[in-house]
């Protein structure tokens, strides 16, 4: 996960929509490495690609999608087919992750799944960072990089389907959290041969 936010033109102050719209590029080259990796490197790049879309959607559940609630006329509409695909996004990967990287079946799920990632991030570029973009101010956008920012910090870094409102990632987020990265530190003294 990279720090750096693309700036605002305009202010210069960092950008919730360019912060956000460098993670789905991240997101993009993640599916490439993925795809191209075989082994232990696949195994890798898919626990990164994980944690990443992990972290990045529970940020969005948390910061993105309740401000874009009240900024514009059909928000609410368009905050919820974002959910339901992010549901359906967190159920396929949590079916992923419980898989080996080198079973004969994955890959051809990993490309579905990527589809789905990919017109999710399209839509939410197209009918919410576009409104956020419009309606919100600089300096919302650049309170919501930095919300995004700290909600990541502490988000869960993997996927929990049916945790996708703001109300019930604080709830249910940090539990899910420590006991997210107790299992990744195990994992990384697995593959390290601790």
């Amino acid at each position: 996960m990279t720090d750096d936010a693309r700036t605002d033109a305009a202010g210069g102050q960092d950008d919730v929509v360019a912060l956000l719209m460098r993670q789905h590029g991240d997101i993009r080259n993640l599916f490439d490495d993925v795809e191209r990796a075989s082994g232990d490197e696949r195994r890798d790049r898919f626990r990164e690609l994980v944690r990443l879309l992990a972290v990045h959607e529970t940020a969005e559940e948390e910061i993105v999608h309740p401000a874009a609630r009240g900024l514009f006329d059909g928000a609410e509409q368009v905050v919820e087919e974002r959910l339901t695909e992010e549901r359906g996004a967190k159920e396929r990967l949590k079916d992923l992750d419980e898989m080996d990287p080198g079973d004969p079946d994955f890959l051809p799920r990993l490309r579905t799944l990527r589809e789905e990632v990919m017109k999710h991030a399209r839509a939410e570029e197209r009918y919410e960072f576009l409104h956020l973009r419009r309606y919100a101010t600089p300096e919302q956008l650049a309170a919501m990089a930095s919300a995004i920012r700290a909600a990541e910090a502490t988000a869960p870094t993997r996927p929990h389907p049916g945790v996708e409102s703001a109300a019930a990632n604080v709830a249910v987020g940090p539990f899910a959290a420590v006991l997210d990265r107790a299992r990744d530190a195990v994992r990384r003294g697995k593959s390290s041969g601790n």
